[in-house]
């Protein structure tokens, strides 16, 4: 089930940011929610893959990912090895792809969220954070899944732990079906992807309906709705605290956006 919270003031993002249940055996606050931001709280949680082919997305999502190798290849050499590093080093680079972008972070998604590409959509529309359990989208997976996780004493797939398990997007998508959803760490290619602390859901073909999937098969999806009244304070808070484009998108690229953004005249 999809429980959605409204945020309607600063007090109410404590909730947000106050997840971690205290583990009496390691004396020590853990959980493992990931988190997602999205601009407009109407959004979908879509692939871009979906967004970009639609229907023709399981012919083309084999051509893009072939055709992208064959010009990636130069930069990155390791993508030759398998279809899921060739996915996420695309995804890192803007290729359309069948991952949906996660952070272990809340700080992190709710940048994305309070975050326009044009500063005067801010207070026209909600924005949302999604949350989702990690141990429950595990518990849902196949059995030999389950066992390679189990092999390496982890709930999170690595690439290589993916690759030792299913070697193909046709063998992910018979064996996930539309009633599971595996979430992959992407290896450390370069310093934005540690610094968002990122994850990705890889999503089945036959899954065309992401929250329909974990409305039916989690009890731990939140939906935090956040307020356009508060975005901007929320997004002036996060600059304060160090949360920015200039740590999001290290280099020269970030630190424009956020120089544009923080010279931005309302």
């Amino acid at each position: 089930m999809i429980k959605t919270i409204n945020i309607e003031n600063m007090e109410h993002l404590y909730e947000l940011f106050n997840e971690q249940e205290y583990r009496n055996d390691l004396k020590r606050n853990r959980n493992l929610f990931v988190y997602r931001g999205q601009p407009d709280a109407s959004f979908a949680l879509t692939t871009s893959l979906e967004r970009n082919c639609k229907d023709k997305k399981k012919i083309l999502e084999p051509c893009m990912l072939r055709n992208f190798t064959k010009y990636a290849v130069l930069e990155e050499p390791s993508i030759e090895k398998s279809v899921w590093r060739q996915m996420i080093f695309g995804q890192h680079h803007g290729l359309p792809t069948r991952l949906l972008d996660w952070s272990f972070s809340p700080l992190i998604a709710l940048h994305f969220s309070v975050t326009e590409s044009d500063m005067a959509e801010m207070e026209k529309r909600d924005c949302v954070v999604w949350r989702t359990d990690i141990h429950e989208l595990h518990d849902l997976l196949p059995e030999k899944y389950q066992e390679i996780a189990k092999k390496y004493n982890t709930t999170v797939f690595s690439v290589d732990m993916l690759s030792e398990v299913c070697d193909s997007l046709e063998m992910y998508d018979r064996d996930m079906g539309n009633s599971a959803i595996l979430m992959i760490e992407p290896p450390s290619v370069d310093v934005r992807i540690v610094n968002q602390y990122s994850f990705f859901s890889v999503v089945p073909n036959e899954m065309t309906d992401i929250e329909g999937f974990l409305d039916g098969h989690t009890n731990n999806t939140v939906r935090y709705v956040i307020s356009k009244e508060i975005r901007w304070q929320i997004r002036d808070m996060l600059d304060h605290q160090n949360i920015s484009e200039r740590i999001v998108y290290p280099g020269l690229d970030g630190l424009s956006k956020w120089l544009g953004r923080h010279y931005y005249v309302r």
